[in-house]
């Protein structure tokens, strides 16, 4: 299958030594001595190489048993079950894996270290006190690929901090409907652009290919992903279908990983979507005639969290098929035992051949070789350049270039003038946005999702956009004030609104249209012209949404975008210490459908549209028709991971965030149905209990999608408003036989109410998938 796609020192390890037998003779090239170390290996070891668990479910222990090749952090992992742990615990555990993984084996076999995976995706931003750049779509609107290649060279100096070797970045999707959750990971709809800022943050990590620095100090592994075609499935869904001429298609969607690989991006992760129906995961004419053959790549393939277990005829643990297609690791998540098992038996029984177990193990250990990891003199992740300098997670040079993306990537859409606020004025700011530096940061921020729980004391070093701006207006004789509803005793000179988007990550953040359904920015805007105040809309948005109303109610429109840590970024801009300089990257829609706009036909604003604050413009008033916006919304709890807008998971006094975390007697993680973390499973000590509930939910019956694995030992009792009643037979029946569906009724329940409580007498596990509520059919019974 041919497509043609333009390019656009102390406490070392002296690894080869550990072993009695496995000193290496100096006339070895590089080659020689990665096929000599696999031909020393046994199954198990290779195997192993290829599996890739995530943090929190192995031990140092199981590390020195298994010789993992490589593990990651989720994005809600952290060491020892602390997502939050400080810097200082992810050094120590990456010692203790490193410390496992080179332990001496006996007989012939080399030992061989472990690499840590981490997704770095904005900043080192697992970590608390680590920058937090602007996400990619706003680097897009920079148009500024030596600063992305600044802000890659800083996240790989705050990565090496904590002695992790591996970041799972670029994304360089080309989004090509906004409605997708991911958008804001990509740099633009224009496949050129993304081409261009995905090979600066290559060179940033990893070093310009060939140089002295290359993978050395303040360095560290890139990954190009998701290859490919992320950014382009039918209406947005995540992990969707992308359809189409396979030929059109790689000119829009392949097109930034040959610039990628001539970079030298070291690992590229296969995607989730499917390419006509076929999943990447286990897509041979893909990932190896394309990527290997065509595009010439020879480093080492990478899956995404359990993406294997989605290729047709697969499960978690039994997926021969993506290692026969290309996949060279496995992301593994918490199964990794059984998937070790399934592989080597099946190449016990010739399912995979060994010729291809080798050539992956190979590439696995061509990358660490490239990395140093196979250096005899390597040197243990605590006693690496940078470890352990916590001065740097924040560091202020690195502060310094995220503020100068902030500013760049500001895009100015409408100014009548005000812009820039003149010297002296008294400015009022507005919105809930305005002072949450976690709203400003958006996903994959010290969570996967993100979430305004984090409150700033989440973020050290940090500055919201109204410290930014209260600093700006101080320096310029002025004065600021913060008043997130807006009112005020003297009339202020200048208002600014901050607003905008909720933080999302994957596919919790699909969206069906392009309609913003918070409505406080739009209240305030208008608000303030009725008062004749001026006002400044500061739209904070993971991609390019209608903004119609606000834009006709507002004097000055930015697109800010997800701006990071560096508040004070936006402020240069609105008193132009900064010139206005970030141009769209993304097509602004029109129309509030949410249909895909790429190009001038459906377009308010195209791709190279912004202003600079010296040029007023005169949009003339929008149109602010929307049909949808007299659409009945339907009330769900609990969609795609994400607890919907009101609602409140708590347990023993203790709010659970995105039903998330332990309380008194209940644990609720995330877990994965068809989609990454996108179910719950809770977990209740004897007699503990959890209440959901919400104020702002409609009418209409409880719908409960829920699993079981084993049988409730004991009374599990449910109140539905003031109604109680024991539902543990009909968990009792369900149990081991899948997702299943609980109806509560207004005749069972009356009332119903706006709560939903549990109590388990017994010890119990339960999995929910969503909690919906609709209207039935008159007559609809309960389901216990």
């Amino acid at each position: 299958m041919a497509i043609s796609v333009a390019a656009c020192g102390a406490n070392t390890v002296p690894v080869e030594q550990a072993s009695d037998s496995v000193a290496t003779a100096p006339a070895m090239s590089d080659e020689e001595r990665i096929a000599d170390m696999v031909s020393r290996m046994s199954l198990e070891r290779k195997i192993a190489q290829l599996i890739q668990p995530q943090i929190n479910s192995f031990t140092a222990k199981d590390m020195e048993r298994y010789r993992f090749g490589s593990y990651l952090n989720g994005g809600n992992g952290g060491p020892y079950g602390d997502e939050f742990a400080p810097g200082p615990e992810w050094l120590k555990l990456a010692d203790e894996m490193w410390d496992a993984s080179t332990r001496p084996l006996p007989g012939n076999e080399p030992v061989i270290p472990v690499m840590w995976g981490t997704d770095a995706v904005h900043g080192h931003t697992n970590v608390i006190g680590a920058t937090i750049f602007p996400h990619n779509i706003g680097l897009g609107a920079t148009g500024d690929a030596d600063l992305v290649r600044r802000i890659g060279a800083a996240t790989a100096t705050e990565i090496e901090v904590t002695g992790i070797d591996w970041n799972f970045s670029p994304t360089v999707a080309v989004a090509r409907d906004d409605r997708w959750g991911r958008t804001y990971e990509s740099y633009s709809e224009d496949p050129a652009i993304v081409a261009k800022m995905g090979a600066a943050l290559v060179e940033g990590l990893q070093g310009k290919n060939g140089a002295d620095d290359y993978l050395g100090q303040g360095r560290v592994i890139a990954t190009a992903k998701h290859f490919f075609g992320d950014g382009g499935t039918d209406q947005g869904v995540d992990q969707g279908d992308v359809n189409g001429d396979l030929t059109e298609l790689a000119k829009i969607h392949i097109t930034p990983y040959p610039a990628a690989i001539e970079a030298g991006v070291e690992t590229i992760m296969a995607s989730f979507n499917s390419i006509n129906g076929k999943k990447m995961h286990g897509n041979k004419a893909l990932l190896t005639d394309v990527l290997r053959g065509e595009l010439g790549f020879d480093g080492l393939v990478v899956g995404d969290w359990n993406g294997h277990g989605q290729v047709a005829g697969c499960t978690v643990t039994d997926c021969a098929q993506s290692l026969l297609a290309g996949l060279d690791i496995y992301m593994v998540p918490d199964d990794w035992k059984g998937l070790m098992d399934t592989l080597i038996a099946q190449v016990g029984d010739g399912t995979i051949t060994m010729e291809r177990v080798d050539e992956a193990v190979t590439r696995v250990l061509r990358v660490k070789m490239r990395a140093g990891l196979l250096d005899d003199d390597a040197l243990k992740p605590s006693a690496r350049p940078n470890a352990g300098e916590f001065d740097k997670l924040g560091y202020a040079p690195h502060r310094a270039v995220a503020r100068e993306a902030v500013a760049k990537s500001q895009v100015l859409l409408k100014n009548n003038g005000v812009l820039p606020i003149k010297a002296g004025a008294s400015i009022l700011v507005a919105g809930s946005a305005a002072d949450s530096i976690a709203q400003a940061a958006g996903g994959w921020t010290l969570t996967w999702q993100g979430g305004l729980e984090l409150g700033n004391d989440m973020f050290p070093g940090a500055t919201s956009i109204w410290s930014g701006i209260e600093q700006a207006a101080a320096a310029s004789g002025g004065s600021a004030a913060l008043s997130i509803d807006g009112s005020y005793d003297d009339k202020p000179d200048v208002a600014i609104v901050v607003f905008g988007e909720e933080p999302y990550a994957e596919f919790a953040g699909d969206r069906k249209n392009a309609i913003l359904a918070d409505t406080e920015g739009l209240e305030l805007l208008r608000n303030f012209e009725a008062e004749d105040v001026p006002a400044i809309a500061i739209f904070l948005s993971g991609r390019p949404m209608w903004m119609n109303r606000e834009i006709n109610a507002s004097d000055a429109f930015i697109a800010s975008w997800l701006p990071g840590s560096e508040g004070a970024g936006v402020a240069d801009i609105l008193y132009g210490s900064r010139e206005s300089t970030g141009r769209l990257s993304f097509s602004w829609p029109a129309n509030c459908g949410g249909a895909p706009v790429n190009g001038p036909d459906g377009a308010l604003f195209n791709v190279g549209y912004g202003n600079s604050q010296g040029m007023p413009t005169s949009l003339g008033t929008l149109s602010e028709e929307c049909g949808l916006l007299d659409a009945t919304p339907v009330a769900d709890w609990f969609v795609n991971g994400r607890l919907s807008d009101g609602i409140t998971a708590s347990a023993g006094g203790r709010t659970l965030p995105n039903l998330r975390g332990e309380a008194v007697g209940i644990v609720a993680r995330g877990i994965d149905r068809n989609r990454q973390e996108d179910a719950r499973e809770i977990i209740f000590a004897p007699d503990a209990r959890i209440t959901l509930s919400s104020d702002t939910m409609g009418g209409g019956a409880y719908r409960i999608e829920y699993s079981l694995d084993a049988q409730p030992a004991g009374p599990v009792l449910m109140m539905v408003g003031n109604n109680e009643f024991d539902i543990m037979r009909q968990l009792q029946l369900g149990a081991g036989k899948g997702w299943r569906e609980m109806i509560i009724t207004d005749a069972c329940a009356p009332g119903l109410g706006d709560s939903i409580m549990i109590r388990s007498v017994a010890p119990m596990s339960i999995k929910v998938s969503s909690i919906t509520r609709q209207d039935l059919p008159e007559g609809t019974e309960c389901s216990f």
